[in-house]
């Protein structure tokens, strides 16, 4: 994935690269680059981790992609894209302004959105999968531990005064 014009990326983590291709995203999570390693490690422990590059951008590049690789003409919030030939690891795009309006819509901070978000992709990476309710329910479960690890309040449960939390878009 090449970085843009506007973006920077870090390579700190050979494991995790970082692209923020929309500036934004420095000042809707302070922190950013070590938050979304950080989250990175997390999604990897217990398994071998892989090569991922993350790259923050915003609804528009998002819906471009959905729309070219999913016959969806909408942005979503994250869009995970194995690497081709059984490589490990993957491509993680996530959308500013849609994880901006969700987190907001389920009372949670931006920074506990992306690591859900983060950590949704790399469990797709990992092989896991949302599209029978069984399959969903695994994967849910899952995100919740590693959330609890990193001490956000698991993104599945219903907090009196917030909607349900539920993640309709997340691929």
């Amino acid at each position: 994935m090449a970085a843009g014009p506007h973006s920077t990326m870090t390579q700190d983590d050979p494991e995790c690269d970082v692209i923020v291709a929309d500036a934004r995203w420095h000042s809707a999570v302070p922190g950013l680059a070590a938050l979304v390693r950080r989250t990175a490690r997390a999604a990897w422990a217990g398994e071998e981790p892989a090569p991922v590059t993350i790259a923050l951008d915003n609804d528009r590049t998002i819906r471009r992609l959905n729309a070219r690789h999913r016959d969806r003409n909408k942005p979503t919030n994250v869009l995970t894209f194995d690497y081709p030939d059984g490589m490990p690891g993957g491509d993680i795009m996530i959308a500013l302004e849609t994880v901006r309006r969700e987190a907001q819509a389920a009372g949670r901070p931006i920074r506990h959105h992306l690591m859900h978000l983060i950590v949704h992709g790399i469990l797709h990476l990992r092989g896991h999968d949302h599209h029978q309710a069984g399959e969903a329910r695994r994967m849910e479960m899952e995100e919740a531990r590693i959330l609890g690890r990193l001490s956000v309040p698991n993104p599945w449960k219903f907090r009196p005064g917030s909607p349900s939390g539920r993640m309709e878009d997340a691929q």
